[in-house]
């Protein structure tokens, strides 16, 4: 694997030397990305891209398309095109380590973007996911007190899939404790697909001969899945759904009401936020000079870290228009088939 990384970092050096980036005013930032299934990648990668440049900096980025094996060798050649410090969406935190491991060991400094990678050398900046966890609960328990639940769950590999769950726990276990609510299913989402979500929320129904309740998806993604799974079998819109990420589909969904809740996370905030540590890191500062950095250690290792949190905000068909008002996705996406009268934010 090394001779591999080693051939892989070579042919980029020669391809992309960093010699192409020496009339640059600041430095030269690379951004792994884990993939771009997901829409609100494309949100990012612009606020990260624009505070960058406006930094004078240039930026360099690698889609890994999914694969734990090439984001270790997008890693590697983003150092050789020249990058001095890495932004990382981490598609599997202890798969992609031995890289950040190397990068960290080179002076290329790393921020764990959305994702934990769990490094104290490294920065982490993501929003608060047990938080979002409780708010998908919170929503979805609101509306339905009692009855059979699904948790259609993110990816193994990824600690946040774990934050959510913890989050939406902390809220129903009293419940399920108390026989009020029922676990009649849980199941991760390799890869966060929503074609793997939509499978598991199938044999969920089969399992259960349709007599679902509500569903906890980790995002819109697999929130999308299983509205898919449910609209198969004529349940899209009886039955509650969750999500996160505030994708324009998912909102649209919401203001259709096939799926209940979303949480929006202002990725252009996360963003030029996770440029600006970037900048601020290749240019000498330590992860514990960056201002706003707490101490945090709950990832599965303790570790200690330096992080950032940002605030999310749950999103309904109550106050679609707080989405919509900020510019994050215009009311022609948002109400697309919503019937007049139907949801005040499409009036």
């Amino acid at each position: 694997m090394n001779k591999l990384l080693g051939a892989a970092a070579l042919a980029a050096f020669v391809a992309f030397s960093p010699a192409a980036f020496a009339q640059a005013k600041g430095p030269v930032i690379g951004v792994s990305w884990s993939n771009f299934q997901e829409e609100r990648w494309k949100t990012d990668e612009a606020a990260i891209k624009a505070a960058i440049e406006k930094a004078g900096g240039t930026y360099l980025s690698a889609d890994a398309q999914s694969s734990p094996a090439k984001q270790l060798t997008d890693v590697e050649s983003l150092i050789a095109r020249g990058a001095k410090a890495l932004i990382v969406l981490a598609q599997d935190a202890n798969a992609v380590r031995p890289a950040i491991e190397k990068a960290l060991n080179e002076g290329v400094s790393v921020v764990g973007y959305d994702r934990l990678i769990e490094n104290p050398k490294a920065f982490y900046l993501t929003f608060d996911n047990v938080e979002v966890g409780r708010m998908m609960a919170r929503e979805i328990q609101k509306t339905k007190p009692e009855g059979n639940y699904v948790f259609i769950k993110g990816s193994g590999a990824d600690p946040n899939a774990a934050f959510l769950f913890k989050g939406s726990m902390e809220v129903l276990k009293p419940a399920i404790d108390a026989g009020k609510i029922k676990n009649v299913g849980e199941a991760f989402t390799d890869g966060w697909l929503p074609a793997n979500a939509q499978r598991n929320m199938e044999q969920f129904l089969t399992r259960n001969n349709n007599k679902v309740d509500a569903v906890v998806a980790a995002n819109d993604g697999t929130a999308g899945g299983a509205v898919a799974a449910l609209a198969a079998q004529g349940l899209a819109g009886s039955v509650l759904v969750s999500g996160q990420d505030a994708d324009r589909a998912a909102l649209n969904r919401v203001a259709l009401g096939t799926q209940t809740m979303t949480v929006w996370k202002d990725a252009r905030e996360l963003g030029k936020t996770a440029a600006e540590i970037a900048i601020q890191l290749a240019g000498g500062k330590k992860v514990d000079e960056v201002a706003g950095a707490v101490k945090w250690n709950e990832g599965p290792t303790k570790a200690q870290m330096n992080a950032i949190f940002l605030k999310p905000v749950a999103i309904t068909k109550d106050n679609l228009n707080v989405v919509i008002g900020a510019g994050w996705a215009p009311k022609s996406a948002v109400c697309q088939g919503v019937p007049a009268g139907k949801v005040a934010a499409c009036n």
